[in-house]
């Protein structure tokens, strides 16, 4: 009966033995593939990096030289969009002409010399609608725009139209003149004079031969100068015809 009962006692003990060992053979294997492998990866190789990513992260071919490593990414880099599948999360490229997408048949953003329009990039705009050269998108631009800010608002006009106020003109509206100079339409500029001055004292001419007629004046002052094209300033001055006073004689005083 001891036989038995000793038999047992040993069978444990190599039983217990047996799953330690296991157990170390697990944390050298972890202890290993962690530090061979680069952050986020499950498994790897020396040779071509990362060949698994650990959950939620993203599988990315990356070149290095002329060979290709794996890496795991929490988002995909440019150019480039991910897939979530059962087993694993992938970055594939997006088309030729995006330079950035959403998914394989939505594009984000165009390289240059294509414009976006509904996800896709085209290599000119449909009627009614203008290429934004800045920002590489089809948007709804006025006539004779050559650069939209956004919808229906112009930052830079053809070069034979005039800018203003987000639209471009072949001839400034009324109330405003062009700038030749920076092809922009800017407001016109109207002479302003201020308030005539009392009439000045009676000053007889040489000229006159009636010693009694002389000329009196008032000026005004201009406040604002006009532009190229306002109204001009009208006379700032202005003499009429006096009566000098007669001056009486110190004898008389």
């Amino acid at each position: 009966m001891w036989i038995r009962s000793l038999l047992w006692i040993l069978h444990f003990m190599n039983l217990t033995k047996g799953q330690d060992n296991v157990k170390i053979l697990r944390y050298r294997r972890s202890s290993s593939v962690s530090r061979l492998c680069q952050a986020g990866c499950a498994t790897c190789s020396t040779l071509n990096g990362c060949l698994s990513c650990k959950p939620r992260l993203f599988f990315h071919l990356e070149l290095d030289g002329i060979r290709q490593r794996g890496i795991c990414l929490s988002s995909c880099p440019r150019g480039h969009y991910g897939t979530r599948l059962p087993h694993i999360n992938t970055c594939t490229r997006c088309k030729e002409d995006c330079a950035s997408c959403f998914s394989e048949t939505f594009c984000t953003r165009c390289h240059p010399g294509h414009f976006l329009f509904q996800g896709k990039c085209e290599n000119s705009c449909p009627k009614g609608l203008t290429g934004n050269t800045a920002m590489w998108e089809c948007t709804d631009c006025p006539a004779g725009c050559e650069l939209c800010g956004r919808r229906n608002m112009c930052v830079r006009c053809r070069a034979d139209l005039y800018f203003l106020h987000g639209q471009c003109h072949l001839t400034c509206p009324r109330g405003f003149e062009p700038d030749v100079q920076l092809m922009q339409c800017i407001p016109q500029v109207h002479c302003e004079v201020g308030e005539w001055t009392e009439w000045g004292p009676c000053i007889q001419k040489r000229s006159t031969r009636s010693y009694r007629k002389g000329e009196e004046t008032r000026t005004r002052q201009v406040l604002r100068s006009p532009n190229i094209f306002g109204d001009p300033c009208p006379h700032v001055s202005e003499m009429r015809k006096c009566v000098l006073q007669k001056r009486l004689s110190p004898n008389r005083l």
